[in-house]
């Protein structure tokens, strides 16, 4: 056996492979997991040319699988005015004056994180004219479903005066017959995303269609940059794998150029995004999406679906009907799930409400009765609110609950007032996690970034210590079947699992090391840890004691 060229030795290896559960040294050689075991068996297999790294007894486990992430626009807006933390007109106020003196050029001064009940009230184009009012500003709400917008970027946006919108998706007017300046959906607020010139990296998620004219060099350079610094900041928390929830082709290509480069740094499964205006005959390029990536670095073979909007704008489908109406009517999505089943392509359908859940489990049970079972891992996205009766059906049709531990109020950075929106008899229904595993659903973890922050140790803690709604059970999740989601459970729900998600002899070399053992670790501390080294594929993505 040729010799290793990396040894990471003196850890407590988390292998999430059943075969072997645990070791002490792991040796890695092209790319790939040559060797697992103990010090004794693995430390004598070095060479000259190895690099042996002591790890000191701390954890390394699989490197970390992203299940749901939006990368371009994570990526994009880590260069926007962050305002997760700010709260009341005078502390945004300051904060978006500073941005605009630190950036005097921009076209649009776009703040991330801003919170339904920032003001106190419902946000308007006068409050935020009051903020500043001769630059075109705009906030994203925390969920990426609504933008505020101010005057000067209603004006630039061409939306003052309104605007025509698919279903679902609406420019608010005002009783004086102009926009209020609050825009639900992204084919509302895409024209104020167009001011900053990021337009390109936001199709895969409002339109599903490629840039047109293909953009030059210059441009897709632009794109470029961005994806890296999205990848970047995702090796700093120790992913390896991501599934990127919207997308297109060009969002592929994108990614190939960069790993034409070299900076391609995680593998990345992206969807082809299926909008309602679309018809079956556009899943013709979904399936040659399929075709052209589908190798163990970027691949695509699914197709993404949104059934619903959010709680917090009242765009979810609601079984009670204190929601909105689905995006897709039943008919519809029951078509379009049995054709993507035909064409052997994976589904995944963002449902936040409890109508959208169970007409998005109705349409995989009719795709299954006319196509017959097969291995399709059909997922559901979020799943915040079920209905009792529709439980058990996630297990029954082997549909994986795609959630995310930082999205329940309380958790993580979102606050009690989404519980707001339910009486009390309900709050039993809601953000279930462990009640589903326990009836046998599959599970995977993500954080949505950039909805919320991708930091995998921070959701690890939400798992495992979020608070209990009224009466509702406990959904409280252990370590071990935490880090399952947010390795091999990911690893599984994405067709993934025979390249990565485990450490095992022949599995990719993707790895990430804590600074120290989580085992050990109380729960509410665990969002204190740190990634001290990133590994996909046997390269070194990101190493905090280089700095």
């Amino acid at each position: 056996m040729e010799a290793p060229d990396l040894i990471l030795t003196g850890a407590r290896i988390l292998t999430m492979d059943p075969a072997r559960a645990r070791a002490e040294s792991v040796a890695l050689r092209g790319g790939r997991i040559v060797a697992l075991g103990s010090r004794a068996q693995i430390e004598p297999l070095a060479g000259p040319q190895t690099t042996m790294r002591d790890l000191n007894g701390a954890t390394v486990m699989p490197g970390f699988f992203e299940s749901h992430m939006h990368l371009m626009l994570g990526g994009a807006q880590l260069a926007h005015l962050q305002i997760g933390t700010v709260s009341g007109a005078d502390a945004l106020t300051r904060a978006f004056r500073t941005f605009a003196a630190q950036h005097p050029d921009r076209p649009l001064l776009m703040a991330q994180g801003g919170n339904y009940g920032l003001l106190g009230h419902p946000m308007t184009r006068h409050d935020l004219d009051a903020v500043i009012g001769d630059r075109p500003i705009a906030i994203t709400a925390p969920d990426q479903h609504t933008v505020w917008a101010n005057t000067v970027a209603l004006k630039a946006a061409k939306l003052l005066h309104g605007a025509k919108t698919p279903a679902g998706h609406e420019v608010v007017m005002g009783d004086d017959g102009l926009a209020t300046g609050e825009l639900r959906e992204f084919e509302a607020f895409s024209p104020i995303i167009a001011l900053a010139g990021e337009t390109r990296v936001n199709l895969g998620i409002a339109t599903g269609r490629d840039p047109s004219p293909w953009p030059d060099d210059a441009a897709r350079a632009i794109d470029r940059a961005i994806a890296a610094r999205g990848l970047a900041h995702c090796a700093r928390h120790g992913i390896t794998s991501i599934v990127n929830m919207d997308g297109n082709r060009y969002t592929l290509a994108i990614l190939d150029e960069l790993r034409s480069e070299g900076g391609l740094t995680a593998r990345v499964k992206v969807p082809f995004h299926m909008k309602p205006e679309m018809t079956l005959a556009d899943l013709d390029e979904a399936s040659a999406m399929h075709r052209d990536y589908a190798d163990d670095w970027l691949t695509s073979g699914f197709v993404k679906l949104f059934m619903d909007g959010v709680l917090d704008s009242g765009t979810a489908y609601r079984l009670d009907g204190a929601g909105a109406a689905p995006l897709f009517s039943a008919a519809e999505f029951a078509r379009i799930a049995t054709d993507l089943d035909r064409r052997g392509l994976q589904i995944a359908v963002h449902a936040i409400g409890d109508g959208a859940v169970r007409q998005t489990l109705d349409g995989y049970e009719a795709a299954r009765r006319t196509n017959g079972p097969r291995d399709s891992r059909h997922r559901i996205e979020h799943i915040e609110m079920i209905d009792p009766a529709d439980r058990s059906r996630l297990a029954d049709l082997g549909v994986t609950a795609s959630l995310q531990p930082s999205h329940a109020p309380g958790a993580m950075d979102f606050d009690l007032g989404t519980l707001d929106l339910f009486s009390a008899d309900r709050l039993g229904d809601i953000f279930l996690c462990r009640t589903l595993v326990e009836g046998g659903a599959p599970l995977c973890f993500a954080s949505d970034w950039p909805v919320a922050d991708v930091s995998v140790l921070r959701s690890v803690k939400a798992a495992m210590t979020r608070p209990a709604f009224g009466s509702a059970p406990h959904q409280r999740m252990g370590l071990d079947a935490t880090l399952a989601a947010y390795t091999c459970g990911g690893a599984w729900a994405a067709h993934r699992d025979h390249i990565t998600g485990r450490l095992a002899v022949g599995m990719a070399a993707d790895l990430v090391a804590l600074n120290t053992d989580i085992e050990a670790t109380a729960a509410a501390s665990i969002d204190a840890l740190s990634v001290d080294l990133t590994i996909a594929g046997g390269r070194v993505t990101y190493d905090r004691a280089a700095g």
